[in-house]
């Protein structure tokens, strides 16, 4: 085995050339799939990053009021006091088209909600100065509001420069009582998870000229009982609208599960695409192999004479097919590493070489050496060694 380790490694540096674009193949093929799994995966990451800054233990629920069938904020808490071993949390939420203004400086792009005062618990999310909503401003209709820190510096100059200040939302006047730490860490942009300002839900009702709030978000004591949580929700709102149409239920953590598996699905059917490449590079594997079988004939030939086995040819050439291409598949993997995280950067992601991607190219590569390595090495063993010593 040793030996012929050692002539498999004498035969590829013998012909440099004709072995590199032989594993060529092998190194397109093994980078391609490392690139794509792992700039997919970057993806997925990302995405899954997204979700989770939403809340992946959030039901977010909407309702069609009618007047003859409708929901109350009442119900809505009644029905979340019931069931405080489902959830942990739980607000009304009107949302806004509003423009923000501060003497001639206005934004048309902010996020304007309306929410209760353990918002800010559910999104995970800290003060950087001043203080929240309370129940008592919700329950008073308090013209007050907490601004995200892109509205405090671009309005005010800064988050401390912004507390109990002045700020006009759709014309009405609302004192900013605190401001949201900052978020995104990368830059402050317009209509950016810091351009965003929270108002009492009651407020905003009354900004929108209507009594009837039709959107609501819980959050889950437990991720795992989220089906179970969804079903209590639906239980409830079923028993007053008798109409499915009239609401939705949206849980946070099954749209994640959805993503996960198309994106884990992409992440396959890419891998499989790429992986042709490596089919393609077995056939120039194959063909490499015939021709060095054919001009080794008469080696081969004095080999049989001098007492080897068939099993000592065919060893022989199988394991210099396989040497070839597991070369080609370490050039690939350092290929695919290094272009993984420069492409990965470019788009502005973290994209790194996945184990699995890695480990699966390489082992289809010593696969595919293995296997259109056989048949040459068949047939270099079958030959009869005098009409390989008459060879030229």
């Amino acid at each position: 085995m040793l030996q012929s380790f050692k002539m498999a490694l004498k035969s590829i540096w013998g012909n440099k050339m004709r072995s590199f674009l032989t594993m060529l193949g092998i190194i397109i093929g093994v980078a391609s799939v490392i690139i794509l799994v792992s700039l997919v995966n970057g993806q997925m990451s990302y995405m899954t990053e997204q979700f989770t800054s939403m809340g992946t233990n959030q039901i977010n629920v909407n309702v069609t009021n009618l007047s003859s069938r409708s929901v109350t904020v009442d119900q809505m808490y009644q029905f979340y006091e019931d069931n405080k071993n489902l959830f942990s949390q739980m607000t009304p939420k009107v949302s806004l088209s509003a423009t923000l203004k501060n003497g001639t400086e206005s934004l048309t792009n902010t996020t304007v909600s309306g929410v209760s005062e353990e918002y800010l618990d559910m999104k995970d999310q800290t003060l950087d100065s001043g203080r929240f909503l309370q129940y008592s401003d919700v329950l008073s209709r308090q013209k007050v509001c907490v601004a995200g820190y892109y509205v405090a510096w671009e309005l005010y100059g800064g988050a401390e420069k912004a507390i109990g200040q002045t700020i006009k939302i759709n014309g009405y006047a609302y004192q900013i009582i605190g401001v949201v730490s900052r978020q995104d860490e990368d830059e402050l942009k317009a209509g950016g998870s810091d351009d965003v300002l929270y108002l009492p839900y009651s407020s905003a009702a009354k900004l929108n000229n209507t009594a009837d709030i039709n959107s609501y978000v819980f959050a889950t004591a437990d991720m795992d009982h989220s089906v179970e949580a969804k079903e209590a929700i639906n239980s409830f709102l079923y028993g007053i609208f008798k109409d499915e149409d009239l609401y939705r239920i949206n849980a946070m953590s099954e749209l994640l599960n959805s993503l996960n598996s198309m994106m884990s699905m992409m992440s396959m059917m890419l891998g499989g695409i790429a992986g042709i490449s490596l089919l393609v590079a077995g056939v120039g594997v194959m063909n490499i192999m015939l021709v060095s079988v054919t001009e080794r004939t008469r080696e081969i030939g004095i080999r049989k004479a001098l007492g080897a086995k068939k099993r000592n040819i065919m060893q022989q050439f199988v394991i210099e097919a396989a040497v070839t291409s597991s070369l080609g598949g370490v050039v690939g993997i350092l290929v695919g590493s290094v272009a993984t995280t420069i492409i990965g950067s470019a788009m502005g992601m973290n994209a790194t070489p996945t184990p699995g991607a890695v480990m699966v190219s390489f082992s289809v590569s010593v696969g595919i050496g293995l296997l259109f390595g056989y048949m040459p090495a068949r047939r270099a063993a079958d030959l009869n060694p005098i009409d390989a010593l008459r060879s030229e």
